[in-house]
């Protein structure tokens, strides 16, 4: 008897850890939202491809502001060629020459500006990929947790018609129900199956497409948790969001640093207009004569430069071109402003309305469907409501538990996205 008694002892003890330890299990393999927009951050290989962009963005400055590389000439000059001896000629030399292209003054510092600010722009262009990828994971987070949540209600729905379909079936076979009333709820059973096909389908790819922003095999299972905190807070007012969006959006501070960099090149192309200069110095040897007299050494040096002469069909035509394109980047700056303006509106009108919807059906719609089904279900128990009225009631609530959790969705979606536009998650009030 002691035996047997530890031994269920021992058999409880092993029940426990191994529960525990499915529990804990299960709770590792959810993907959280803090997680999911951590590893798009470290994975995802577009947010990579644009970093390394900005990196290769980042060493092309210093290369712009340096002077072209000097040249080293070695030559042979005035010497005989019927036998190459260099003491016969007088102007025989070995010649060492050196020579430095400098540019006019402030040209190199010009184009070392324009690189600097293309390259503050490629960085801000990977923090707006960053965002745009944690918004897309983010909504496609919520929209498998909204998902889940309409498979359950799905499954609640089925078990409900089910309990409907016997209690009809058991009205009918004493006389008291109609055989059309087992009919409709099995119709019913029918139509909730393919909905839950449909979705079970939907949710399959929109796990495909967060795994593909994860860096993650399509098939790779994704679980998000049940239980979240149901509340949404209050958001700042619109034009609280835009005066952010100026200064905290990266697209915008890149179309800056881009229209900074069309600056830059329209004043080069206006100094462009200036010469260049070329600095030589050679020095050439000379051998001594047959009859051993010495002979000096000669040293040369000499200062050149470009003579624009074709100014008007080139450096000029560069100074069109660099004002044309600065034109056009104010205007694609201005656009830019306007479309994200035009964002942040919708995305707020959006929460506004989907936190509305939330709270009416939270506090109103549902629980006044609960207690119709309620009563319906009641009535029909007693022969006081027909069938019909009662499956329709039940219908109407699935719909409107749907719709609720729809709403909630749409809402934390609406706030990733409204962060995006933004350009920081500080929109809440």
């Amino acid at each position: 008897m002691s035996s047997v008694l530890q031994l269920t002892r021992y058999l409880s003890v092993a029940a426990l850890v191994l529960a525990c330890g499915f529990a804990v299990a299960n709770e590792q393999s959810l993907l959280t939202l803090e997680a999911a927009t951590q590893k798009v951050t470290q994975d995802n290989p577009d947010l990579a491809q644009m970093l390394a962009r900005a990196q290769a963005m980042a060493a092309i400055p210093s290369q712009e502001g340096s002077l072209p590389d000097p040249q080293i000439s070695f030559n042979a000059m005035s010497l005989p060629v019927d036998n190459f001896n260099t003491r016969q000629v007088d102007m025989t030399q070995m010649s060492f020459g050196l020579s430095q292209a400098i540019p006019f003054p402030g040209k190199l510092a010009l184009k070392e500006q324009a690189a600097n600010y293309e390259a503050e722009a490629a960085n801000l262009n990977a923090d707006e990929v960053r965002l745009r990828l944690i918004s897309d994971v983010k909504t496609l987070w919520w929209q498998v947790f909204y998902l889940d949540r309409a498979l359950e209600i799905v499954a609640s729905n089925h078990s409900l018609l089910h309990q409907f379909v016997d209690i009809a079936r058991t009205k009918y076979e004493v006389g008291e129900g109609l055989q059309q009333d087992v009919l409709l709820a099995q119709l019913e059973l029918s139509k909730l199956l393919d909905q839950k096909i449909g979705l079970t389908g939907l949710r399959r790819s929109t796990v495909a497409r967060l795994n593909a922003l994860l860096d993650q095999p399509a098939n790779h299972p994704v679980q998000v948790s049940a239980t979240l905190p149901l509340q949404l807070p209050e958001i700042k007012t619109e034009n609280q969001l835009y005066q952010q969006a100026e200064t905290a959006r990266p697209l915008l501070a890149s179309e800056r640093q881009a229209l900074n960099a069309a600056q830059t090149r329209l004043d080069f192309a206006h100094k462009d207009l200036l010469p260049d200069f070329n600095i030589e110095a050679a020095y050439g040897a000379r051998s001594n004569m047959p009859d051993g007299t010495r002979r000096s050494d000669l040293l040369s040096l000499g200062v050149s430069m470009n003579v624009p002469i074709f100014a008007g069909s080139k450096q000029e035509k560069a100074i069109d071109q660099r004002t044309s394109e600065l034109l056009q980047q104010r205007y694609t700056l201005q656009d830019k402003w306007n479309n994200v303006r035009a964002q942040i509106s919708q995305t707020h009108s959006d929460y506004q309305r989907a936190q509305q919807q939330f709270v009416l059906f939270d506090t109103g719609i549902i629980p006044q469907a609960r207690q119709t089904v309620a009563s319906m279900l009641a009535g029909y128990q007693v022969n006081k409501v027909d069938f019909l009225n009662l499956v329709r009631s039940q219908i109407t609530l699935f719909e409107y538990e749907t719709q609720y959790w729809k709403a909630f969705t749409e809402a934390q979606q609406a706030l990733a996205q409204l962060s995006a536009d933004v350009g920081e998650d500080a929109i809440y009030e």
